[in-house]
């Protein structure tokens, strides 16, 4: 299946202002165009690598996640990439062939591969091939749950698992999913979304779970709190818990999207910093 891959780059002098770029309250969208070389961040104890930063805990903007966009060169990688012990994360690759070693298990990782990584997980990312390796790294810090063990690190790809139809939207609406959404052990979900031509998200959806969302194929117009925007492969979405949602698909072939959210927990009673 196809993923967009960044290619960076920098606009010419000639280009326009004006484009689809928009940071609100409720919502934030990255176009794709504006993932370009100036804007990217170098990581520690990475080499040869570059990564777009999507999402990052800020107050007014993502509370429980960060997400980026890497970009590793022939010979890049990490042998101590995360930093964070209490910090578990999933890896989707988009472009370009790599190894990952986890637990002392080495994985050849391809376009559609998937790696769900625990925290505390002893793990390295090596590009052994001739040409770059693109891939999502979806971070957040683990929230235990009293009598619940935490889950522990896979890997997979796309192709293994089965897209689930919505319920009333069959082979219009589905969802590939990577965990099981009735296991307490896991506090966030990574899945894709598709949509064929013509469908949508019947109800403007409002819930307690906050997305990350980065359109992997096709085109969309998306409601995003009351406001209809355009979207495209290679676009990032951030939507705030409870903001209204909902979709059509543009066609002419599929729409697909990668989304995370925060599941299976309790609500914190108290904000970050407030006093207890």
């Amino acid at each position: 299946m196809p993923y967009h891959v960044p290619e960076g780059g920098t606009p010419p002098q000639t280009q326009l202002l004006t484009g689809r770029a928009i940071f609100t309250e409720a919502y934030a969208v990255i176009p794709r165009g504006t993932m370009s070389d100036i804007v990217t961040s170098n990581l520690p104890h990475w080499q040869g690598t570059r990564a777009w930063v999507l999402a990052r805990p800020l107050s007014g903007f993502a509370e429980t996640f960060s997400q980026y966009l890497v970009e590793v060169a022939p010979g890049g990688g990490s042998t101590a990439p995360e930093p964070d012990a209490g910090a578990e994360a999933v890896i989707f690759v988009v472009g370009g062939e790599a190894e990952l070693v986890l637990g002392g298990t080495a994985h050849a990782l391809g376009p559609g591969s998937y790696a769900y990584l625990a925290p505390g997980a002893e793990w390295s990312f090596a590009n052994r091939g001739d040409g770059p390796v693109s891939f999502h790294w979806i971070r957040k810090r683990y929230r235990a749950a009293e009598g619940i063990a935490a889950p522990e690190s896979f890997v997979t790809h796309e192709d293994e698992r089965e897209r689930t139809h919505m319920p009333g939207a069959e082979n219009v609406w589905m969802t590939t999913r990577f965990v099981d959404p009735d296991d307490l052990r896991h506090d966030m979900h990574v899945n894709i979304v598709t949509f064929a031509p013509g469908g949508c998200i019947p109800l403007a959806e409002t819930h307690v779970m906050e997305h990350g969302l980065f359109v992997l194929e096709g085109k969309a117009v998306y409601r995003l709190n009351g406001d209809w925007v355009e979207v495209e492969a290679g676009d990032f979405m951030w939507l705030r818990a409870f903001c209204p949602q909902a979709c059509y698909a543009g066609g002419p072939g599929p729409f697909r999207y990668l989304l995370y959210k925060d599941v299976n927990r309790h609500a914190a009673l108290d904000l970050p910093g407030a006093p207890r």
